[in-house]
């Protein structure tokens, strides 16, 4: 099975399939930068990764090595099969221009991560509506085990750290470099990632 890499420029997005069977990784060539990863089953793209169920039937928020990635109807779409960080995030949506308006006070907000999957993704027949919750590669979020509140702290990730899934059926991917400056401990940089083919 062969590699190709490719990379996603600082703030922005992209979309692909992947088959049944195919990996991709999501590499940190920089460190400290986080990558939305979305998912649709290309059958129907109502199917869609689940943050709500993934962390029900895991029972912790933290997922890696070995974790399936489960579909809205409880059914696997993505699993990882490599983990070098072990610390990501499937609490947070992803980042928006409301989200710089927001919180951050933007009067001229980045259309943010929101804004890029649904670019991405619109040539494929999903809408800026169908977008859930991403799973958050890389970024570092804590919750309080008292009061519940949640803090995004810088990623744990470092230079050349990765992740790897592997597709349980055929897929959309949305895949983005994150836009938030609080998620990248304050500077945006790229994300690379590869597809390794089963075929």
């Amino acid at each position: 099975m062969s590699a190709t890499r490719h990379e996603i420029p600082p703030r922005s997005g992209t979309a692909f399939t992947l088959d049944k069977g195919d990996r991709l990784t999501v590499i940190d060539p920089c460190g400290e930068q986080v990558a939305d990863l979305l998912a649709f089953a290309r059958a129907d793209l109502d199917e869609v990764i689940s943050s709500g169920r993934t962390l029900d039937y895991a029972s912790r928020i933290y997922l890696t090595t070995g974790d399936p990635i489960y579909s809205n109807r409880s059914n696997v779409l993505l699993r990882i099969v490599e983990d070098t960080v072990g610390r990501h995030d499937f609490l947070l949506t992803p980042c928006s221009a409301d989200t710089f308006r927001i919180i951050y006070g933007d009067a001229q907000p980045h259309r943010g991560c929101f804004g890029n999957l649904a670019a991405a993704l619109e040539p494929y027949g999903i809408g800026p509506d169908r977008i859930p919750v991403a799973f958050n590669v890389f970024m570092n979020v804590t919750v309080n085990g008292e009061t519940g509140a949640l803090s995004v702290e810088p990623p744990l990730s470092r230079a050349g750290d990765r992740i790897t899934f592997e597709a349980e059926t055929d897929l959309v991917i949305g895949l983005t470099a994150c836009s938030a400056l609080q998620s990248n401990n304050g500077s945006f940089k790229p994300i690379a990632y590869e597809i390794t083919r089963a075929g």
